[in-house]
């Protein structure tokens, strides 16, 4: 089990109507939002609870967790993630993760966390599909470091 903080009010707007950042988007709104992203979430459970999401269930493998936490708390409302996700094979492991601050690209982030600003495809791909292109992303935007780059 984890717990993770996003910016709440940073973020993909999900669904139609209220601009209320208070609180996450209805459950099943996120749950949409995981299965139109195709990164195998599709057993994932989503609770609700004011800016607050749970994510529930089991994964294939320690990616597929870590893409769900980034996509889930990359929405507009959501200030925390928790997950009871289990995963299936493979280790699991702490994800690593990033707060995009103003002024940072991939190449700064990638130096930062590698040592070396060439290694930012790394990162870029491995925030796909949530990702379309490296060099639009923007403050407050949560991303997943991965540990083999």
């Amino acid at each position: 089990m984890g717990f993770f903080d996003f910016i709440k009010s940073a973020g993909k707007k999900l669904g139609i109507g209220s601009d209320d950042e208070d609180k996450a988007p209805p459950a099943e709104e996120i749950r949409k939002e995981l299965q139109t992203l195709d990164i195998g979430a599709d057993d994932v459970d989503v609770e609700v609870d004011g800016d607050k999401v749970v994510l529930k269930g089991e994964v294939a493998d320690q990616t597929i967790l870590e893409k769900a936490i980034v996509a889930v708390g990359n929405t507009l409302g959501v200030a925390r993630v928790e997950t009871q996700v289990k995963v299936a094979e493979g280790e699991e492991g702490e994800p690593v993760i990033h707060i995009v601050q103003k002024g940072e690209s991939l190449w700064k982030i990638a130096e930062q966390h590698y040592g070396n600003g060439a290694k930012y495809m790394a990162i870029f791909e491995a925030n796909r599909p949530m990702l379309s292109d490296p060099d639009k992303i923007y403050p407050g935007q949560a991303l997943r470091i991965p540990k083999d780059a």
